[in-house]
C-alpha cells in the first residue's frame, strides 16, 4: 500500500457511492454499485462497453436524465441524489468536473478555445473580463500546450487531437474541482500523445490535490495512472482493491477475462508466398504529397509554397498479406492511405505512382469505377461513417447498386443477409423473422462493436481484393478489439484479403500484419518483416513505438 492510500484509508471518502442503481423503461443497466474515492486519490473504472462505467460517472455530475436512479451518491457527507437542477449547476465543475472521451464534440466549434474556457472563470469564479484573458493563458500554458496565447485565440478544429485534449483538460480544471472524471482520455491518441496525457493528469493531479477516477479500457495505461482499480461487468462491480494485487493476482473470471484478452496472432494466419514476379495488389512508388499553403503579405498575391506530409514513399502488397503503416498521429500514415484512394483535397499536390494489379488509376470513369471495387476502406469511428438516415439493409447494400447494379432487390438482399452472417451479426440459422428485425434497425441501435462489424459488411459486400483499415479498433474495448482482429484474421484467410492496415497500435500489428513501414513526420524511418522490426527495430523512433507492445505484458 502507497504512502498516500494509507494516509486516505482512514479518512472520510469524497466520494461515496453506495447501492447506485440506474435504470431506463424499468430495464436495470447499473445495479448496486458500491465504491468510495478518496481525496487526492487516483482511482481507474475499467470494463467492457455497456458495463456501466461511463453511466456511473454521469450520474456522479447528475447528467442522467429520464432514468430511474436510487441509492446514494455522497458527497463529504452530503447526499447528491435528489438535488435540484439549480443545485447541480453549482457543484458541477467547481466541485466536479469531467473530460468527456472525444474533444471535438464537447468543445463549441463556433467560439475560441479561450472564450470557452474564460466563460468558467466568469460562470464559476466570477472574474472580471479584463482578467480573464490571461488566467487563460496561464492555464493553457500549465497543461503543456505551446504558445498558449495564439492557442487561445484559435478555433477547435485548427488544433490537433492531442491539443484539444489539452483544452478540453484544461477547461475541466478551471474551477478548481476536488474531483475529476475523465472519461476514456486517451482512446484515440496515438502511443506518444497517451503517455503525455498520462504525465499531464498526474502532474495535475498531484500540484493541485485533487482526485481523479479514470473510465478506461486501455489497461497498460491503468496500470501506470491509477493506485486503485475497480473493475465493473454487466453494471456492477466485480472486483476492487490496488492495482498492484488485482492485475497480479485477480479474484474474478471476468478479471483474467480482460487481463487475458490482448491482440493474438491467429494460429491459422495467411502466410503469403510472393514470388519475385508476382504482380502486388497495390504498389506505391516514389509517393509524395504535399498541400499548396498560401504565403504572408504581399507576396501570397500572387504565389503559394508547398508544405510536404509525405515524401517519397514506396511499398508493394500482395495476395492475403497485411502491411501495417504506424507511426504517430501527423506522421502521414492516413494521407499515405488517402493517396491510395484518391480521396485527397483538390489542394494536394501528388507524385510518383500508385498501381492497383499492376495498372494506375484510369482517366476513364467506367473503368476507375472498376477500380473502386478493388480497394474498400473501413474508417477509424464506424458510427461517423454510417449514415444515421439509413437502415443497416441501406447502407450495407448501398454500395450494390453502384457496382453491380444488374441484381434485382431479392437478389442485393440475400447478398446483405449473407455477407452480415460473414461478419457475425447474423447466425446462419436465422429466421426470416430475425432477419427483417436485424436489416430494418439504425446504427444507433449497435454498440460500438457491431457498428465496426457493419463497416467491413459494407467493404465486403462488394467483393474487394483490398481493404484499408484506418484504426479499425483504436475506439474499442479490449475483448471486443480482439473478437474484431480474430474477424479480419478470418475474412482474410476465407476469402486472400490483402489489408493495408493504419494504426498507432503496435499490439494490433503483431497480431495482424505481415510487413511493417514505420512513418515519422511523413519520412520512411524503417520498412520489414514484422518479427524482425518489433524484435531487432534499428530507429530510435521505432524502439520508442515496440516499448508500447513490452508495457502492455507487464
Amino acid at each position: 500500500m502507497t504512502a498516500m492510500t494509507a494516509m486516505t484509508a482512514s479518512s472520510p471518502p469524497l466520494l461515496s457511492i453506495q447501492e447506485l442503481r440506474i435504470a431506463f423503461d424499468h430495464q436495470t443497466v447499473v445495479d448496486g454499485v458500491s465504491l468510495d474515492v478518496q481525496a487526492g486519490e487516483r482511482v481507474a473504472l475499467v470494463g467492457e462497453s455497456g458495463s456501466g462505467k461511463t453511466l456511473t460517472a454521469l450520474a456522479v455530475m447528475g447528467l442522467i436524465h429520464g432514468a430511474q436512479i436510487t441509492g446514494r451518491i455522497g458527497w463529504q457527507g452530503q447526499d447528491w441524489l435528489g438535488q435540484s437542477e439549480r443545485q447541480w449547476c453549482q457543484v458541477r465543475g467547481s466541485e466536479v468536473a469531467m473530460v468527456f472521451q472525444e474533444p471535438m464534440t464537447a468543445l463549441n466549434p463556433v467560439m475560441t478555445v479561450g472564450r470557452q474556457i474564460a466563460e468558467i472563470f466568469e460562470l464559476k469564479q466570477g472574474l472580471a473580463h479584463e482578467n480573464q484573458a490571461q488566467e487563460v493563458i496561464n492555464l493553457l500554458a500549465s497543461v503543456g500546450l505551446p504558445d498558449p496565447e495564439a492557442k487561445a485565440r484559435a478555433y477547435p478544429h485548427q488544433l490537433s487531437g492531442g491539443q484539444r485534449q489539452r483544452v478540453v483538460i484544461a477547461m475541466a480544471l478551471a474551477a478548481q474541482p476536488k474531483l475529476l472524471l475523465a472519461d476514456e482520455p486517451t482512446t484515440a491518441l496515438d502511443v506518444n500523445l497517451r503517455q503525455q496525457m498520462l504525465e499531464l493528469l498526474i502532474a495535475q493531479q498531484e500540484a493541485r490535490g485533487m482526485a481523479v477516477v479514470l473510465i478506461s479500457h486501455d489497461l497498460p495505461l491503468v496500470r501506470r495512472f491509477a493506485q486503485r482499480v475497480v473493475v465493473m461487468q454487466h453494471g456492477r462491480v466485480v472486483e476492487q482493491g490496488l492495482v498492484s494485487e488485482v492485475f497480479s493476482r485477480p479474484q474474478h473470471p471476468y478479471t483474467r477475462h480482460l487481463l487475458d484478452s490482448r491482440p493474438q496472432r491467429d494460429p491459422q494466419a495467411v502466410t503469403p508466398v510472393i514470388t519475385p514476379d508476382a504482380v502486388p495488389r497495390l504498389s506505391m512508388r516514389g509517393v509524395e504529397v504535399a498541400y499548396q499553403v498560401p504565403q504572408m503579405g504581399w507576396r501570397g498575391w500572387f504565389s503559394s509554397a508547398q508544405a510536404k506530409v509525405l515524401a517519397s514513399t514506396d511499398l508493394a502488397l500482395h495476395h492475403g498479406q497485411t502491411v501495417a503503416v504506424v507511426g504517430e498521429s501527423g506522421s502521414g500514415k492516413s494521407t499515405l492511405a488517402l493517396a491510395v484512394l484518391e480521396l485527397l483535397a483538390s489542394t494536394a499536390v501528388v507524385q510518383g505512382e500508385i498501381r492497383l494489379a499492376g495498372h494506375a488509376w484510369s482517366a476513364d470513369r467506367h473503368q476507375r469505377c472498376r477500380q473502386r471495387r478493388q480497394v474498400q476502406v473501413v474508417f477509424q469511428d464506424p458510427f461517423s461513417s454510417l449514415s444515421p438516415r439509413l437502415t443497416i439493409a441501406e447502407l450495407v447494400g448501398e454500395g450494390l447498386e453502384v457496382h453491380a447494379p444488374e441484381l434485382s432487390a431479392s437478389q442485393r438482399r440475400a447478398r446483405v443477409v449473407q455477407v452480415l452472417q460473414e461478419v457475425g451479426l447474423l447466425a446462419t440459422s436465422v429466421t426470416e423473422v430475425e432477419a427483417q428485425a436485424m436489416l430494418q434497425r439504425y446504427p444507433h441501435q449497435f454498440s460500438g462493436g457491431q457498428r465496426q462489424r457493419l463497416a467491413i459488411a459494407r467493404a465486403l459486400i462488394v467483393d474487394p481484393e483490398v481493404l484499408i483499415l484506418d484504426e479499425p479498433t483504436s475506439a474499442l474495448d479490449v475483448t471486443v478489439q480482439q473478437q474484431v482482429l480474430r474477424l479480419l484474421q478470418g475474412l482474410q484467410r476465407e476469402r486472400g484479403l490483402s489489408y493495408l492496415l493504419i494504426t498507432h497500435d503496435m499490439a494490433v500489428v503483431q497480431a495482424m500484419a505481415h510487413q511493417v513501414v514505420v512513418l515519422q513526420a511523413g519520412q520512411m524511418v524503417e520498412v520489414g518483416e514484422v518479427h524482425q522490426v518489433l524484435t531487432q527495430p534499428q530507429s530510435p523512433y521505432t524502439r520508442m513505438l515496440v516499448e508500447t507492445v513490452s508495457t502492455g505484458r507487464e
